[in-house]
């Protein structure tokens, strides 16, 4: 099915960084996606990642359920992500059936090595998509725009520069699709995500005077933009 935003995570879970922007879009009558390249499988201390794995999928589809969103999911491993043409072509046919306006995903200084391959891969994925040349049994698609969603795990270089104001009901949304994970309701990890990607949506609001916000990083080809005029 076709989406106006399709974001693109390394594992499942990672829509902590951009889900409650999904929502604030899904709130404007726009539709949205999500790709998952791995379940994040190998991150349970006690839970074998064949039994994390599972897991993840239930979680993945709940959050995606709570969010109203379509999803996709390859069938790569936590930690293995690679680079190669074959999972670029498999990217480029998920793009092609999303057939996105806007492609969300990560940033590319990061300290998780499924998140830097993810974000490498994505120039040749939507160059694969978007090339009719390309036979991969659907119609070419280009996704003219991508953003990098700002995730605490990518913050090498980051530099926020597009902002998307949010409303608190965009956080309520946000916060019970990720509470769908038990990984966001602290059963598997310490590290309080949902305090501070909430507390960093109040931050971002405050620094643009927007009330709240989710801020993203632009590729440099982005920067360019042509005017009829500077001022209007």
């Amino acid at each position: 099915m076709p989406v106006d935003i399709l974001a693109i995570g390394a594992h499942m879970g990672d829509e902590i960084a951009w889900g409650m922007t999904l929502a604030a879009h899904k709130r404007q009558g726009m539709s949205i996606g999500m790709l998952h390249i791995t379940p994040g499988e190998k991150g349970h201390k006690t839970m074998s990642p064949e039994d994390y794995a599972a897991q993840k999928h239930i979680e993945a589809r709940q959050c995606a359920e709570v969010l109203g969103s379509e999803m996709w999911a390859l069938d790569y491993k936590d930690g293995e992500v690679p680079t190669d043409t074959e999972v670029k072509m498999q990217v480029a046919k998920v793009i092609r059936e999303a057939r996105p306006r806007l492609i969300i995903t990560h940033w590319k200084g990061s300290m998780h090595k499924d998140h830097t391959a993810t974000h490498e891969m994505m120039s040749d994925a939507r160059f694969y998509a978007g090339i009719a040349g390309f036979d991969l049994g659907t119609p070419a698609h280009w996704a003219g725009t991508i953003l990098y969603g700002e995730n605490w795990e990518d913050l090498r270089g980051y530099v926020p520069e597009t902002f998307v104001r949010l409303l608190p009901e965009d956080l309520e949304v946000y916060e019970k699709a990720m509470r769908c994970y038990a990984l966001f309701r602290g059963e598997v990890s310490p590290f309080p995500y949902l305090d501070y990607y909430k507390a960093l949506c109040h931050s971002r609001g405050a620094e643009t005077m927007s009330g709240l916000a989710a801020s993203f990083a632009v590729p440099p080809e982005q920067h360019r933009k042509v005017l009829n005029a500077l001022i209007s």
